[in-house]
């Protein structure tokens, strides 16, 4: 069992001893510390704080929300449940009900054994470092206080928030729902059975979209496979598109931030272009700047410098820290390399429909199909890999030493060490669960990534004396 604490929320495996994974105590505890946070911090005085609760469609998912729903009313918060409901549903909630906060019960990727809360303030986005270590200081001691009989919350249900988010996204004027009804489109879907297999369909008839080959679209939180949208576990959408007659796929994961797009021909359009496609469509209506994590594709700064004056910047990793930059740079468009987009123009949030809509929109415009537009791309290649480490070594002091080793090329250490070489990068990173290092890299082939990354752990693994 496994229970894990972060400035983002608490994730853990569903069962065993209190402690020993997400338990009712632990939820409840949190949830409690939460609240807290949210009544010291509330600007609210001519009403009491409201908080907005979703969940994805996973076993364990209304267990929790019934703890959830119910320690927020003893706390004296009024609960507004949207039931079913993706992460980005339920950030939209949040500002359009003018709540205080609000709880998205879901693991995201992980397998159905887990569960998690994932909070958020006032404008539906997530946390930032300060806010959540106070609410772990206040579960730590346990420093809160519920209210008594008079003061109890109550709990309104509102089921049909995703017809609401859907119709937010079709009013965007980058969205051509028109256009993409006239292409008669033939769209595959894989929903991994969680809340996608609600929202992907009305989206999707919103649209105009007449053709739907529905794959893994019941609410049950039985995965059909595993959860991450990553090539190795999309292979029953691939092989359904090699037998022709559909013009795209979409897949996305179980809370519906993440998307990934599968060409006509049953290729991956790939993740880390999700978001460099969907950008170069809204920079090509709406010039301005991009941004994303340090660990996503170069292709997006390539991209957005075909744009005159507009500019990309990168942010540490984390939802938090892009909308962060996004913010601060004005950005039109941003996100992260694992297929999440953000669009302001609806909300700062990983947005896998919108995602859908401006891709579906980019397809009308250019009457293209997904192979083609993939191949209009800048093209790199990411290799994935990490160190495994012994109890006890030092990963800041290795981190410092692999600097000073690279000082000669441009060094970024705002999050971990990212070293930038001519024809591509390599990113290290620290686990905070594990000791690890992980290790990424890019170029414009397959075996010059490879080449970076393997340069990199051999270096490391000289320092630290590791076999």
């Amino acid at each position: 069992m496994s229970l894990i604490k972060s400035i983002s929320g608490i994730r853990g495996t569903i069962g065993g001893v209190p402690g020993d994974g997400l338990d009712p105590l632990s939820v409840v505890r949190f949830t409690a510390a939460y609240a807290t946070f949210i009544l010291q911090n509330s600007q609210r005085t001519d009403q009491r704080a409201k908080i907005v609760v979703g969940r994805d469609a996973r076993i364990s998912g209304a267990m929790v929300d019934k703890l959830v729903s119910a320690t927020l009313m003893g706390m004296g918060l009024d609960v507004i449940n949207i039931g079913l409901a993706t992460t980005p549903t339920t950030e939209i909630a949040v500002t359009s009900e003018h709540a205080s906060g609000g709880i998205i019960i879901t693991a995201s990727h992980n397998p159905k054994h887990w569960n998690a809360l994932k909070l958020l303030n006032a404008h539906g986005e997530f946390l930032n470092d300060e806010q959540g270590k106070q609410v772990l200081k206040i579960a730590e001691d346990e420093s809160f206080i519920f209210a008594d009989v008079e003061h109890l919350g109550t709990q309104i249900n509102i089921p049909d928030y995703a017809m609401r988010h859907v119709q937010q996204v079709l009013a965007l004027p980058l969205v051509n729902a028109q256009a993409i009804k006239d292409m008669h489109l033939t769209v595959a879907i894989d929903c991994v059975n969680s809340v996608g297999g609600i929202a992907l369909p009305l989206l999707l008839h919103e649209l105009g979209v007449e053709n739907i080959v529905e794959l893994n679209t019941t609410p049950d939180g039985h995965f059909a496979h595993n959860p991450e949208p990553l090539p190795q576990n999309l292979t029953e959408i691939a092989g359904r598109m090699r037998q022709g007659g559909i013009d795209v796929g979409f897949v996305v994961d179980p809370d519906v931030d993440r998307l990934a797009i599968i060409c006509e021909n049953g290729d991956m359009f790939g993740e880390e272009y999700t978001l460099v496609a969907t950008a170069q469509y809204v920079l090509s209506h709406t010039p301005g700047n991009t941004v994303s994590n340090m660990s996503s594709t170069r292709a997006l700064a390539d991209i957005t410098s075909t744009f005159n004056g507009c500019h990309y910047s990168s942010a540490p990793v984390g939802e938090v820290n892009v909308v962060a930059e996004m913010k601060r740079s004005g950005a039109v468009i941003g996100g992260e390399g694992n297929g999440g987009v953000i669009y302001p123009a609806l909300h700062y949030g990983r947005d896998a429909l919108v995602g859908i809509a401006l891709f579906l929109s980019l397809m009308a415009e250019k009457q293209q199909k997904p192979s083609l537009i993939r191949a209009s791309l800048p093209d790199y290649h990411i290799s994935k890999n990490r160190i495994d480490l012994t109890e006890g070594i030092d990963v800041d002091a290795l981190l410092t030493a692999v600097k000073g080793i690279y000082k000669m090329y441009h060094v970024d250490d705002r999050d971990g060490v990212k070293i930038e070489f001519q024809q591509g990068w390599v990113h290290l990173r620290k686990s905070n669960t594990e000791p690890i290092i992980r290790v990424y890299s890019e170029a414009q082939t397959e075996e010059q990534a490879d080449k970076f990354a393997q340069a990199i752990i051999a270096e490391i693994k000289r320092i630290a004396n590791i076999k």
